[in-house]
């Protein structure tokens, strides 16, 4: 018998694959009964589709006809639509351990503050009006009070973070003249926010004293002259310098300055308002201490050890602060009622010492004993253990979690991870999944293990947690 001939397939040309796409039309009928979303949106994700595969074909990209068909296009138009219709700033499961976490929204808000947003942005508020006058009022009063109570300070204002307060501050009191700086104090914080940069858009001129290790008193009396506005200390909160050190206290840079009838600013970042020491970690300077040694303007962030929202806090004496809200750019820095509800909130739960490291998130994880992460830990590892079986080998290690926002750039806390360990993939492509997931999941990757701190996992996400790893694994075996 004659041997059969293997049947060529012959690919379809790109004229054939370009009249398989569907109309505009044709492809908003095929899908019309399977969503509600409006019709503006259904007909941009349609023809974003259409062009895309259009486009393909032009270009000579490996295009298959079963890719043009009803279903496959029908299933793509459901994803994509899925995707569009997602919200882009989306909740998400922190499992790197630090706390403050920049890039992740930085402190977490109480109860209290969250039914203080809700409250004020479902009805009307009084935030610029006077319930007492009847006249209009100042946004600023609905904090000033409590902020004052708080460290002691004659006066404060509040802005939308702690860049705009250092630029606020230094354009009101030296624009146009000198401010003196450690050399060892200019720092860069992320975003590359750098202390001279700010100094140089505020009008004022930097001068620079002392070595980057060593600075002393003599260092910034030999530079005061008859143009100097201010001298300034910048909290190093974010590095820390170790060995052949040296700066100059507090108390004798502001004794200084009153020789000379200059100003005292300090740029203390994170904004402290507890002793931390207490529960082992390094001594952080607290704001009262720094309004009680006499500066004269201080600031910082309200969303870092804080505890509260994204805001840049000015505290200081009356005079240098009334000048301050009387500059122009003030308005164009001011907090909405959000920020100041939030900020609130956070402030008079500040006023109950015994109870203020429970009910501020921040506080609360910074301060949490390493056995109770560990049983948050072991909770998981047994609702992951069996269903992860075969795919990953899941542990339970010791790990050390991070501050975060920075702020105590040294300082470890004790703590406990799920430690996942694929077998099938690779770390990376875990962390790929995870991050992509429905519910994104953030951990951190150390030699080639995937770790989950749970000191930044909250008890009520630990089965929420425990789904998405599955799912992960699920999706792959699929």
């Amino acid at each position: 018998m004659p041997e059969k001939k293997n049947k060529t397939v012959v690919a379809p040309s790109r004229q054939e694959l370009l009249r398989l796409i569907p109309k505009v039309d044709e492809f908003l009928d095929w899908v019309a009964d399977s969503t509600q979303a409006p019709r503006l949106v259904v007909k941009g994700v349609v023809r974003s589709i259409l062009e895309e595969r259009r486009q393909a074909i032009l270009g000579g990209e490996p295009v298959a006809a079963a890719e043009l068909s009803r279903e496959a296009m029908v299933a793509l138009f459901a994803e994509r639509l899925a995707r569009k219709l997602a919200p882009n700033f989306r909740t998400v499961i922190n499992g790197t351990g630090v706390v403050v976490h920049t890039n992740l929204g930085r402190s977490l808000l109480p109860e209290a503050a969250m039914a203080m947003l809700l409250q004020v942005g479902a009805r009307y508020s009084n935030l610029e009006f006077d319930l007492e006058t009847g006249k209009r009022g100042s946004r600023y009063s609905l904090v000033e009070e409590l902020l004052c109570e708080l460290t002691g300070a004659e006066a404060a204002l509040v802005v939308n973070n702690n860049a705009a307060a250092v630029m606020l501050v230094l354009e009101t009191l030296a624009a146009g003249r000198e401010v003196v700086v450690s050399r060892g104090q200019l720092v860069e914080i992320g975003g590359s926010f750098r202390i001279p940069d700010v100094m140089a858009k505020s009008g004022a001129t930097l001068v620079e004293v002392g070595a980057t290790n060593r600075t002393h008193l003599r260092d910034y009396r030999a530079v005061i002259n008859e143009n100097t506005a201010m001298l300034l200390k910048v909290h190093t909160s974010n590095f820390k310098m170790i060995g052949f050190t040296s700066e100059v206290p507090l108390g004798e840079l502001v004794a200084l300055a009153g020789e000379f009838g200059l100003p005292v600013m300090e740029d203390l970042g994170s904004g402290c308002f507890v002793d931390l020491s207490r529960f082992g970690l390094a001594k952080e300077p607290t704001v009262q201490e720094v309004v009680a040694a006499g500066v004269d303007v201080v600031t910082f962030s309200g969303d870092k050890l804080l505890g509260g929202p994204q805001a840049g806090v000015i505290l200081g004496k009356r005079s240098y602060i009334e000048k301050i809200k009387k500059n122009p750019m003030n308005r164009a820095l001011r907090i909405d009622k959000f920020t100041l509800a939030g900020l609130e909130a956070i402030l008079r739960l500040y006023f109950d010492e015994e109870n203020v490291f429970a009910t501020i998130p921040t506080l609360a994880m910074l301060s949490q004993a390493r056995e109770v992460v560990d049983r948050r830990a072991k909770r998981l590892l047994r609702l992951i253990r069996q269903p992860l079986a075969g795919h990953c080998r899941v542990t339970v290690a010791d790990v050390e979690s991070r501050v975060g926002g920075g702020a105590l750039p040294e300082q470890g806390l004790p703590s406990r991870a799920v430690v996942l360990e694929p077998l099938a993939v690779s770390v990376g492509q875990l962390e790929g999944v995870l991050r992509s997931a429905p519910l994104p999941v953030i951990g951190r990757i150390e030699a080639e293990r995937y770790l989950l701190d749970m000191r930044t996992v909250a008890d009520g996400e630990v089965a929420a947690l425990a789904r998405c790893l599955c799912d992960a694994f699920d999706g792959r075996k699929r």
